[in-house]
């Protein structure tokens, strides 16, 4: 049992907000995972820039090493590192070569994504969530019930570019997806069965599939029960199994979409009492996007 949340602005004016509204919907589903909380914010970008979240127990050197033109943010046990798209070659292959105990989480122009074992309102503080901004973010609370409570085994997982997943289920054939998305050069850091189901959309999109195309195709080619909330740089999508066996709501204003495990999730969201309240129907994908 875990919990999901997603928030997507439609209202620029709420954008300041973003984090605080993510953090206490996070709060929230503290009892449906207690062991380890994560958060994708998808927030300010620059045309040929690239930012990279790292993380490890020690960053001293990293920067320096790095040189001009990298510039840095250290929240607790992330790094987010800002520098030209050019350089990344340059930047990952010096981390590959220098600092292996160092992993990179996250990539992509506007995608900064936060993971620690903890209770949700705990990991939120570490990583000063409250205080990010940004146009949507994803929220995933774990209760590790098939593996160890570790960092690694916490949601959001990316495995594209400003690409993230959150996932409330369990895949039965991921093995078997694992054998056939590899050679096709998506990479697994985890054994965990979400980051495959985010590995497999990678894949799809990099075939030049749509989110909804993709996440259409999951249908079929994914086995056993799920419930995903996908962030991309601009879109936010939502998609249940056949069988919708975990709970999910959304909430739909001129102002945000939200989701959450629960509708507790949603109470403390500006205008909730005029939204358009709904269960997302089995097998049927719910996207939105923001040019």
């Amino acid at each position: 049992m875990c919990g999901i949340v997603g928030l997507f602005l439609k209202d620029p004016s709420l954008e300041p907000e973003l984090g605080t509204l993510l953090a206490g919907m996070l709060a929230v589903m503290t009892d449906r995972g207690p062991d380890s909380a994560g958060f994708a914010v998808y927030g300010a970008g620059a045309e040929g820039r690239i930012k990279l979240t790292l993380r490890g127990n020690d960053f001293d050197g990293v920067p320096a090493a790095l040189g001009a033109g990298v510039n840095f943010t250290v929240r607790d046990t992330h790094m987010v590192l800002d520098f030209a798209a050019s350089d990344e070659d340059r930047v990952r292959g010096w981390l590959a070569r220098n600092r292996p105990d160092i992993v990179v989480i996250g990539a992509g122009k506007r995608i900064e994504l936060y993971k620690e074992v903890g209770l949700p309102a705990q990991v939120a503080t570490r990583f000063g969530l409250a205080g990010m901004s940004g146009t949507h973010g994803v929220g995933h609370t774990r209760m590790a019930t098939e593996s160890a409570v570790t960092t690694d085994g916490a949601h959001p997982f990316s495995t594209g570019a400003d690409q993230c997943l959150v996932h409330n289920g369990s895949l039965s054939n991921h093995r078997s997806l694992r054998r056939m998305l590899e050679p096709q050069g998506i990479r697994f850091a985890t054994d965990n069965d979400s980051e495959v189901a985010a590995g497999y959309l990678s894949w799809k999109l990099r075939e030049g599939a749509s989110l909804a195309e993709a996440l259409e195709a999951s249908l079929d080619d994914l086995d056993g029960f799920f419930t995903f909330v996908v962030g991309t740089e601009n879109g936010f999508a939502v998609l249940r199994d056949p069988i919708s066996c975990k709970p999910a709501v959304m909430a739909e204003t001129d102002r945000y979409v939200a989701f959450g495990s629960e509708y507790r999730a949603l109470v403390g969201l500006p205008g909730i009492e005029q939204a358009r309240v709904f269960e997302p129907e089995p097998a049927r994908v719910y996207a939105w996007e923001r040019n």
